[in-house]
């Protein structure tokens, strides 16, 4: 079984990722959405833990070989760049949404040397807003960020033109059309539904999907 179907499967095991077409839940923007994604729910399985830190891992060695430090975005990714980073022996820290009104006022937390090649974990990508904004502040802290690693992407349009201007390389362990399919597969949905989810990831603002 390839990556990608074994993480799905595990993410749907637990309701990190739950569809719920038929009942759609609604987003703080009020978008309905059939899909609910909770990845914090990784941790304490510790068998899906495993699985996601030791793909994480992988990734990294295969696609950022040259990477010297993991900085987790807040604060998702924190806990996710922490276990990574002792699997490989590397250093981490993590990004805070905004600096720190007292101390230090760091918004880059743990040693970050300027040059040094950073990788951004994230737990899930939507929109591609916020861990931009984390790519930008390492990169103003003269950190080379060689891309992101996150556990899973709904491949969103705006998101993937989002990373595209700003020059960056997100590599998820799993993806919404791959779960959509297991999800198919083994009886969490319904065969008839995958389509209507893949018209929703195309366009969440268009709820003719809940038609469809």
């Amino acid at each position: 079984m390839e990556l990608r179907e074994k993480i799905a499967k595990d993410l749907l095991s637990i309701r990190a990722v739950f569809f719920r077409p038929e009942e759609p839940f609604t987003w703080a923007s009020g978008i309905k959405s059939p899909v609910y994604c909770d990845n914090r729910l990784t941790l304490t399985d510790v068998a899906v833990r495993s699985d996601v830190e030791n793909g994480l891992a992988e990734l990294i060695r295969t696609h950022y070989p040259e990477a010297e430090v993991l900085m987790g975005t807040s604060t998702a990714g924190i806990a996710h760049a922490a276990i990574t980073g002792h699997l490989l022996g590397m250093p981490m820290g993590y990004v805070r949404s905004g600096a720190k009104d007292h101390g230090r006022q760091n918004q880059i937390e743990g040693r970050l040397e300027k040059g040094q090649k950073v990788v951004v974990v994230e737990d899930l990508i939507s929109t591609g807003g916020s861990v931009i904004e984390v790519v930008n502040v390492l990169r103003d802290a003269g950190a080379e960020v060689l891309g992101i690693v996150s556990i899973f992407t709904y491949g969103m349009q705006k998101g993937l033109d989002r990373l595209k201007e700003a020059e960056v390389q997100n590599i998820s362990l799993t993806d919404f059309d791959c779960i959509a399919k297991v999800a198919a597969e083994e009886g969490y949905i319904k065969a008839e539904d995958v389509h209507r989810l893949i018209a929703f990831r195309n366009n969440p603002s268009d709820e003719s999907w809940r038609e469809a």
